[in-house]
């Protein structure tokens, strides 16, 4: 227990409203106060600061004189006449501070006392225990960095509604610690993926998000106007035919980490922006990219979180140990449905379906009727690691076709937690294959092959592509994964929001 203690909570949100509004007044007022004497609240640099984390590091019992200087946020304040414990919170966490009238002097003392929480200070001083065994920074000296004039959320009542937890994130990580952890969380997450790909031989690369075609995707892309060269352009809904063109150049092992967008939904799993990695490597195959993504993920798990056993907070657990479950689409379906599922008609699978719950729209034919059973009641079950191969043809039109079997391409999806993390493919290098599957899925669509054969992609391709594997990981969906979050919201600094009125 710390000998700080937190505000007390207002009751209501009218009384809070009130409230806030005559705090601001005051802070500002006191503000305006200090400048006037020639005080600085706000902008003073405070160089040399140690994280809290590292100053208590530094502590050993029974040794004196251990000093050290940290900087951050007042959180909690007790006033205890003479003296003031404090916790303060800097990027690493929270650590108390004591303050004396004794040893600031009046002066220094009446000052410190007309510190507010939510102010952001500077201090050093020595490091010691207190009583309950708290190591803690006797203050010798302190700055005020930076008057806060709005106070914070208290912890009970303020930043309730999920919403403004999200579109008031500033807050939402100064008041919600897990919050915070999650979010830096996301930052190792990316650093450690990037590591293990440099370490690997990958090359990152940058290809263009503004394109003249949305291409390497079946989606609703935003639309833009560039007025330089007077084209309508759009936001690119993935970067795969750019980085395919690279593979042609001559780049053997590259990947790209960055934002796509699409001008859809907003779900728990879904965002319109959103962080992809796409890789590609020459010469290999789907294979390539299992064993890849199999140990990427892994590294990922064990340097951030230590573990291959991820224990979520909502009781659920996900096992990460090697090797991950390999399946083929057709025996995973006979797994969950029964065996002879691909022998039945049309319509007993979809009298099948129907039982399980789902709904069978007339227009769904043969495949249509599968592709739903995987989708709504097996991939959702999925929670440890599973690889499933050998996709339906007409699902993936960029991939290269089985060899024993046109029907089913050389691909595989990976789910876990019951969502897909990942496609990986044999990626398709036959040019005159690849053109007449853009025709075919225009025509499917009601579209003219112009609408979306982007032709510098095969005239690029028609130079000679090697053979190779590709994957694409939806990046703020494996973090949902590994950190246990349960919206894609969580994982996001800013998610979209609809805008106030």
């Amino acid at each position: 227990m710390s000998d700080a203690t937190p505000i007390e909570p207002v009751i209501t949100e009218e009384e809070l409203a009130i409230q806030e509004s005559a705090i601001f007044q005051q802070r500002k007022a006191r503000a305006e106060t200090l400048i006037a004497e020639g005080k600085r609240p706000f902008g003073r640099a405070f160089p040399n600061v140690e994280s809290s984390t590292d100053a208590r590091a530094k502590y050993k019992e029974g040794v004196e004189g251990i000093t050290a200087r940290v900087a951050g946020r007042i959180m909690a304040w007790r006033d205890m006449g003479k003296s003031i414990f404090a916790n303060i919170k800097d990027g690493s966490g929270r650590f108390q501070i004591y303050a004396q009238k004794n040893v600031l002097g009046d002066d220094a003392y009446a000052m410190f006392k007309k510190l507010d929480i939510g102010d952001i200070i500077g201090v050093d001083g020595e490091l010691f225990t207190t009583r309950t065994g708290e190591i803690t920074l006797k203050v010798s000296q302190f700055e005020m960095l930076s008057k806060a004039l709005r106070p914070l959320p208290e912890k009970w009542h303020g930043l309730t509604d999920q919403e403004q937890r999200y579109r008031l994130r500033h807050l939402d990580m100064i008041v919600n610690d897990d919050a915070c952890k999650v979010l830096r969380q996301r930052s190792e997450i990316i650093r450690e993926i990037r590591q293990y790909l440099h370490i690997m031989g990958y090359c990152e690369v940058e290809t263009p998000m503004m394109q003249p075609m949305a291409g390497g995707a079946a989606a609703t892309p935003f639309e833009t106007y560039y007025n330089a060269l007077r084209a309508k352009m759009y936001l690119r809904i993935a970067p795969e035919l750019y980085l395919k063109r690279l593979l042609v150049g001559g780049m053997e092992k590259i990947f790209e980490l960055g934002r796509d967008f699409r001008n859809e939904g907003i779900d728990r799993r879904h965002n319109p922006e959103f962080t992809v990695l796409e890789l590609y490597q020459a010469y290999g195959d789907c294979r390539t990219m299992m064993d890849i993504v199999e140990g990427m993920i892994c590294h990922v798990a064990e340097k951030v979180f230590g573990t291959l056993v991820l224990n979520h907070p909502n009781g659920k657990t996900i096992d990460l140990t090697r090797p991950w479950k390999r399946i083929t689409f057709s025996d995973l379906v006979r797994e969950r449905t029964c065996p002879e599922w691909f022998d039945l008609t049309r319509d007993q699978k979809a009298e099948k379906a129907q039982a399980m719950g789902l709904t069978i729209e007339p227009t769904m034919d043969d495949l249509d009727v599968t592709q739903e059973v995987y989708e709504k009641t097996i991939e959702p079950t999925l929670v440890n690691p599973c690889f499933t191969m050998r996709m339906p043809t007409r699902f993936v039109p960029l991939a290269n076709p089985c060899e024993d079997d046109p029907e089913h391409v050389d691909v595989f999806e990976l789910a876990m937690n019951g969502q897909e993390i990942c496609p990986g493919y044999s990626e398709l290098n036959n040019p005159i294959e690849q053109r007449r599957r853009f025709e075919a899925q225009a025509k499917a669509n009601g579209q003219k092959p112009a609408d979306i054969i982007d032709e510098d992609f095969m005239n690029a391709l028609e130079f000679g592509m090697p053979p190779a594997g590709g994957i694409g990981i939806g990046i703020d969906r494996l973090i949902m994964l590994l950190t246990g979050a349960e919206s894609i919201r969580d994982v996001l600094l800013f998610p979209q929001l609809k805008p106030r009125k």
